[in-house]
């Protein structure tokens, strides 16, 4: 496809109403809308609208497939993404938090090390050895917290803290990259086990699709009717009741529903009694006419899996 240069001139707010307008959209309170768009921008909006627009064509009209769509459908909509985002990012700090407590733990306890993490022999290679120094340091050296702090200033060595301090400031990105490239031992198929699950590459999968949805969340982006770039493995041999292998078949991995369905595994393992199911259940009542829950990969009868029993 030719590029071609950007030519397009920003427009105002009434514009934005005029333009929504004319496509098909309907204004119950045209002042109402322009209050809206004054804080949320047309153009995270359209990230709402576009899924319900003529795209099509070299030079398509954008124009709204159904009749039946007002401003505040869309508001709706967009509301329920915020809410579900809010939901996701609860249940994976759980999570994170778990992570970086049983690789801390494990792994200090198993070599007997407060610096285990920087000892060449726990990785596949030394290439990653190196790579994950380096983002550990830098991610410790941005920190602010006072407990690196006071080991900066009491210590001389070793240049980076112990694994109960490091790890408690690096990303979930450096987590999940360290628990991938970590040698596949039994400390490390122990901590997989702890979290329900008995192949570590699937544990190394999740916290890597963990990691890339959260930072959805994190930076306020669309996850309702999104295509994640991670696709999550969906297992059938797991600890716990899951999901039995015709089923994750047909599964679309990436898909919302698919790490909603992991999120759920090791939120019932961390905290037995959590309200994921309900308030999820909660906010898809919610969530105005234009939600499809098949959009987020939903399959029909979802809630008779053994895992959202």
């Amino acid at each position: 496809m030719e590029r071609i240069p950007y030519q397009k001139n920003p427009i105002s707010i009434d514009e934005q109403v005029r333009r929504l307008k004319q496509r098909g959209l309907i204004f119950d309170d045209e002042s109402l809308a322009k209050a809206y768009l004054s804080n949320i921008s047309y153009y995270r909006l359209r990230a709402y609208t576009y899924p319900f627009q003529d795209n099509e064509g070299l030079t398509p009209s954008h124009h709204f497939i159904r009749e039946d769509i007002h401003f505040c459908d869309i508001i709706a909509l967009y509301r329920f993404d915020r809410q579900l985002r809010l939901l996701i990012f609860n249940a994976l700090e759980k999570i994170e938090v778990a992570i970086r407590t049983k690789l801390t733990q494990l792994y200090a306890e198993a070599k007997q090390d407060s610096h285990w993490f920087c000892q060449p022999d726990c990785y596949y290679s030394e290439d990653f050895y190196e790579a994950i120094q380096r983002q550990i340091k830098e991610d410790v050296i941005r920190s602010n917290e006072d407990f690196i702090k006071h080991y900066k200033s009491k210590y001389s060595s070793p240049e980076i803290p112990p694994s109960w301090m490091s790890l408690e400031v690096v990303s979930m990105s450096t987590l999940s990259r360290l628990y991938k490239n970590l040698k596949k031992d039994e400390t490390k198929k122990i901590v997989a086990r702890q979290f329900g699950l008995s192949d570590v590459e699937v544990l190394a999968n999740w916290l890597h699709a963990f990691s890339n949805l959260r930072n959805c969340c994190a930076h306020h982006s669309r996850v309702w009717n999104r295509r994640f770039m991670v696709h999550i493995t969906l297992p059938y041999n797991t600890i716990f009741p899951f999901m039995d292998k015709n089923t994750s078949r047909t599964i679309k991995q990436n898909k919302l529903f698919a790490l909603l369905s992991c999120i759920k595994y090791l939120n019932d393992i961390l905290s037995p009694q959590n309200d994921f199911k309900a308030n999820l259940k909660g906010l898809l009542s919610q969530g105005g006419k234009l939600l499809s829950e098949k959009d987020m990969g939903f399959p029909t009868n979802w809630e008779n899996l053994p895992i959202w029993h």
